[in-house]
């Protein structure tokens, strides 16, 4: 077997990496050898692999459903917005630059299908198949002419796609159509079906129009996904959330000691790796949530300044906004704050930026006795060690090189008090240190909260790629979709027009 398949979208968020990942651990229960791909990503959420590449974290996930290793090979392009008009390029796990949305469409996204189609290749001559996910939606016709990631990597490498939408929004059949309408009739020959995502309800009610959807556009669907809570594991564009919403992975289970945990999250401009308190949200009677204003940290047990791609323009946020002095106060009183990353950076006394926001020095807010001086190098690393008697890692991914002079050393960062800096993302998927630093944060606020001993994130985690797993087993056509990665799409699939503008 060679397969392959592009798991495309009627829109951005319809669904395509979770499908991507569940079609994925699905082929691997079934002893099939798989790879994830997506050949250019635009996200905050990212991951340092093994040899040191940054990658998506929707990827890295995928890997983790496939039970392989990522690699650059599955995310060969990676755009990091520092804001509305430009993005850092990573290729192949490397920043090469900042670039203008209108720069990069503009003919340095073209030039990159050679290498997205080495990649491809490279991860098909190493697997018995690579499920490939799209981005945004494929009838995006204004970018079509330079697309390397949904029909443009599909005619590349003679992939059938699969378009996914999300019904919950309403309006899915208009947009089936709508999309395989706005497509090339060289474009449509590849599309093989639909697959409707988070249906709520009796399927029998949603029949008569699949079966009208399948004579308009002589394509069938592949199976309807129902609405499952739970599911939105490493995001990638995205809070999925409203910013005074609780983190989706919230425990539901009661917490061991008498009183839950408040964590606030504060939602800082370009919130990068925001999937680091996912951790937290696992553990029963801890409660997070994303907060934007300095009201909300008062009644918080730990709060968390999170990464993010703009370091100063984050600080500045803060400052405007209240939350500054408000963490100031918090810090007095001795009540726990934890930065991490950029959070970790915007702690500290003094910022030196000719890099990312190019504004040069900068005062931090002084919590920390920290110096940061922004490095054209970034620095992409796994590292391990002990932290709280615990063994910990994690990932770092940053540009800011920190100069502690003073604290407590914690982690590659520091401590004073009751105020943690480090740059280590990932590091409370370590189920030993959470425990130990939520204790610690327990006993600083006062709350009679005691950590589960038996909480194992990875273990969670594993539970989620299956239940995506389940998913397409129990709810999705699995005969068709084997066909479909092992022979590709149907011969003969009707044009439906208009198709594409000339």
């Amino acid at each position: 077997m060679n397969g392959g398949l592009l798991v495309a979208g009627t829109t951005s968020d319809a669904g395509k990496s979770v499908v991507t990942a569940g079609i994925c651990r699905w082929l691997v229960r079934q002893g099939v050898k798989v790879a994830p791909f997506k050949a250019q990503n635009m996200s905050l959420n990212s991951f340092v692999t093994r040899e040191g590449a940054e990658i998506g974290r929707a990827q890295a996930m995928q890997a983790q459903a496939c039970r392989i290793e990522p690699t650059a090979l599955m995310n060969p392009v990676l755009l990091k917005p520092g804001g509305e008009q430009s993005s850092q390029v990573v290729l192949l796990g490397k920043p090469v630059g900042e670039m203008s949305a209108r720069g990069y469409h503009g003919g340095r996204q073209q030039r990159l299908l050679g290498t997205v189609l080495d990649c491809l290749a490279e991860l098909r001559g190493q697997y018995d198949a690579v499920i490939c996910e799209g981005a945004g939606s494929p009838a995006e016709i204004n970018l079509r002419r330079t697309d390397i990631v949904n029909m443009g990597i599909a005619r590349g490498a003679r992939l059938p796609v699969l378009v996914v939408g999300d019904i919950d929004r309403g309006g899915v059949f208009a947009s089936f159509f709508g999309t395989l309408a706005l497509l090339s009739p060289e474009d449509q020959e590849l599309v093989a079906g639909f697959l409707v995502n988070k249906f709520r309800g009796d399927v029998s009610l949603l029949e008569p129009g699949l079966d009208m959807l399948k004579r308009l556009t002589g394509r069938p669907a592949y199976g309807v996904l129902p609405f499952w809570h739970g599911l939105g594991i490493d995001e990638e564009d995205g809070l999925r959330v409203s910013l005074r919403g609780a983190v989706r992975e919230s425990a539901v289970t009661p917490p061991l000691g008498a009183d839950v945990l408040r964590v606030a999250v504060c939602a800082i401009p370009l919130m990068s790796n925001f999937t680091d308190v996912d951790a937290l949200a696992a553990e029963p009677g801890v409660v997070v949530r994303f907060v934007d204003r300095p009201e909300e940290l008062a009644d918080a047990d730990l709060v968390v300044v999170p990464g993010t791609r703009g370091t100063v323009r984050a600080l500045r946020w803060l400052r405007e906004r209240g939350l500054a002095d408000a963490l100031a106060r918090r810090t007095a009183e001795h009540r726990p704050v934890l930065g991490v990353c950029g959070g970790f950076q915007i702690l500290g006394e003094h910022i030196e930026d000719d890099v990312e926001s190019r504004a040069g020095d900068v005062p931090g807010l002084g919590l920390l006795p920290v110096r940061v001086r922004f490095a054209r190098e970034k620095t992409l690393t796994r590292p391990t060690g002990r932290a709280l008697g615990e063994p910990v890692e994690g990932y770092e991914i940053h540009h800011g090189v920190a100069e502690v002079t003073g604290g407590e050393p914690f982690l590659d960062g520091c401590r004073v008090g009751q105020t943690w800096g480090t740059h280590w993302h990932g590091s409370l998927e370590s189920d030993g240190f959470r425990r130990a630093f939520l204790r610690e944060v327990a006993a600083a606020a006062g709350r009679r909260f005691v950590p589960a001993p038996d909480t194992s994130f990875a273990a969670l985690r594993e539970e989620q790629l299956d239940r995506l797993g389940d998913l397409i087993e129990q709810h999705a056509d699995t005969d068709a979709l084997w066909r479909l990665i092992e022979s590709g799409a149907p011969q003969g699939l009707p044009f439906i027009p208009p198709g594409a503008p000339a």
